[in-house]
């Protein structure tokens, strides 16, 4: 095990003030990374030190400042007074001081891309959930130094190296320290360039992964999307991917992305692509949200929410190019494509909530909703990452049908890219919308009143029938009657987790929470329910039996007619060549290459 060393610092000029962090990590066990920052040319009777309650890419507060513990500030071996001021802030006293050690320790035992993780295998942290900032000085430049526990370790960052040091790393302001995650362990290191540029893929954790087939695929969507936006801003980038037994997700940088995905999730065609679709969307937040920004992110602010009514377009246009992404980059064919995007109808349709909230509210109430859920959330809210997919999709459509495809929802990304994206100018609603008209060659009011800030149903159809296409139900006659419920066996228990209001089920009085135990005195399960229903026709009623906080129940719930559940994307019988060639120059392929 190694010792930490003695701070060193940096080739930064002398002038005040001097910031330096040393992050070590001597019993990965423990799960504590232990902290010390030192600050050195200091002028003020008080030093103050807060520590964000968010990371930028993940729209919650998540209150970092909870996992730190055992604080204390010296200099020259003196104690320095200190008090906390709010949940994230501390304040030490320094009158007549210029040196100032601070030390602290954060708990790290949960492993997802937006917080930090530490034992035996590795260490993996994001600065926005282990480093201080000093108000008024966040744009002074920082070194962080890295104390591995054992001499095999390794560490990747984003970060360059600060010249003639060893793992001291170097950012040119407290901005750029948060966007920049580390990776620390025995991770497999893989080299590779792409358009003359340098690129690495560090792999934590066992599994199918295979570098052979994914470097290729990497390569592929990084060469497509460059070609989209006319090149890489970026000399260095890296991919740092965990391989986990639970959980999927990515956050992105602005010079690397964080992915979790399943350690086994590799080989079967449609977790690889899936895999694929969540590389292709961090990759392209690197110009769209990490450069190119709404104003309400385009300086942040880290000790609260920092509101937008365009999510919509950051993630949800972003969600919208992860599916066509790996299309253009051969991954998987037109068929895979509408295949994926048919998955997404159904989910949008199948979700009561879409007629709720339009979606810039969601993207603005992303703080307190999309990743706070319960009960009801299906019922009151639509994701931004979703609709805002399924929105962009009509606009990409309409854009290439009013102009035969020679514009298209790209040509959007280029202009917001050049006049936004280039200088990090953050982007207001209206001008997002101007853009979108001006490719459009018309005025959209009426569609962002109806489809964005309204809740009207999305007219797949209208926008689908120039290309050829169309999107159809499964079949009614296969689907039970409709309760309006869903359920989910849990810890031995078959528990009701959503229903539907209005819904049958709701009106009867079943509530979400409820042990579901029998349907007309015989036992059913989560498994068996949808079975269970078919026995009976729209307007039986039947008795629902279930435990409601330990009060034994049977209410009288009456099935309605059933609903399709799924619904896919498919070609138009006897497509003329107008929509013939309008799908050829949307997807690439002619479409008789999905019948």
């Amino acid at each position: 095990m190694t010792e930490a060393t003695q701070v060193r610092f940096s080739r930064f000029t002398p002038t005040t003030p001097a910031i330096h962090y040393q992050v070590a990590m001597p019993l990965p066990s423990s799960h504590l990374f232990e902290v010390t920052l030192q600050v050195v040319g200091w002028s003020v009777s008080v030093l103050d030190l807060k520590l964000p309650v968010w990371t930028p890419g993940s729209y919650l507060v998540r209150e970092y400042a909870k996992h730190l513990q055992d604080f204390s500030a010296y200099s020259g071996g003196n104690i320095l007074p200190w008090c906390k001021l709010g949940k994230n802030h501390w304040q030490i006293e320094t009158d007549g001081v210029s040196e100032i050690t601070v030390k602290y320790r954060v708990f790290a035992n949960e492993l997802t891309v937006r917080t930090n993780h530490l034992d035996d295998s590795h260490g993996y942290f994001n600065p926005a959930a282990l480093c201080f900032y000093l108000p008024g000085f966040a744009d002074r430049p920082i070194a962080i130094e890295i104390i591995p526990p054992l001499g095999e370790w390794r560490v990747t960052t984003p970060l360059p190296l600060v010249a003639g040091q060893v793992n001291v790393f170097e950012a040119v302001d407290f901005d750029t320290l948060v966007d920049s995650p580390f990776e620390v362990g025995c991770h497999k290191l893989y080299e590779f360039e792409v358009l003359g540029k340098s690129h690495e893929l560090a792999i934590w954790g066992q599994g199918n992964a295979e570098v052979d087939r994914i470097i290729p695929d990497l390569q592929k969507i990084i060469q497509v999307e460059a070609e989209m936006f006319g090149g890489l801003p970026y000399e260095r980038y890296v991919f740092l991917l965990h391989l986990a037994s639970t959980g999927a997700g990515g956050l992105e940088h602005k010079n690397a992305c964080t992915l979790n995905y399943s350690r086994f999730g590799f080989r079967a065609k449609d977790k690889y692509d899936r895999f694929m679709q969540l590389v292709a969307h961090e990759f392209f937040h690197l110009w769209n949200v990490k450069r190119l920004r709404p104003k309400g992110l385009e300086k942040f602010d880290y000790d609260g929410e920092n509101y937008t009514p365009s999510l919509w377009f950051s993630e949800g246009t972003t969600s919208y190019y992860d599916l066509l992404i790996p299309l253009r980059s051969g991954i998987y064919d037109a068929k895979s494509f509408l295949h994926n995007l048919g998955k997404e109808i159904s989910r949008f349709l199948t979700i009561p909530g879409r007629k709720v909230q339009p979606v810039s509210e969601s993207s603005f109430d992303s703080w307190i909703k999309l990743y706070r859920q319960d009960a009801n959330s299906n019922n009151s809210q639509i994701s931004y990452y979703l609709k805002g997919e399924l929105v962009s999709l009509l606009l990409d459509l309409l854009i290439r049908e009013r102009h035969e495809n020679k514009r298209s929802l790209d040509d959007v990304m280029r202009q917001m890219w050049e006049k936004f994206g280039k200088e990090e100018i953050g982007f207001t609603p209206s001008q997002l919308q101007q853009a979108i008209e001006s490719i459009a060659g018309m005025d959209l009011s009426d569609f962002f009143a109806r489809y964005i800030d309204g809740t009207d149903e999305l007219p797949f159809d209208e926008y689908l029938e120039p290309f050829g296409l169309q999107v159809r139900s499964d079949s009614e006659d296969e689907q039970p009657p409709q309760m309006g419920l869903t359920a989910k066996s849990q810890n031995g228990k078959e528990v009701i987790s959503f229903v539907e209001i209005g819904s049958p089920a709701q009106v009867g009085g079943v509530d979400a929470g409820d042990e579901l135990l029998a349907i007309d005195g015989l036992r059913v399960t989560a498994e068996h329910l949808s079975d269970r229903l078919k026995d009976y026709k729209p307007g039986d009623t039947i008795q629902v039996t279930v435990f409601h906080q330990d009060e034994l129940r049977t209410l009288p719930v009456t099935l309605a007619a059933p609903r399709p559940n799924a619904y896919k994307i498919v070609a138009v019988e006897n497509p003329s060549p107008t929509q013939k060639q309008n799908f050829a120059g949307w997807l690439g392929v002619p479409l008789s290459a999905i019948l």
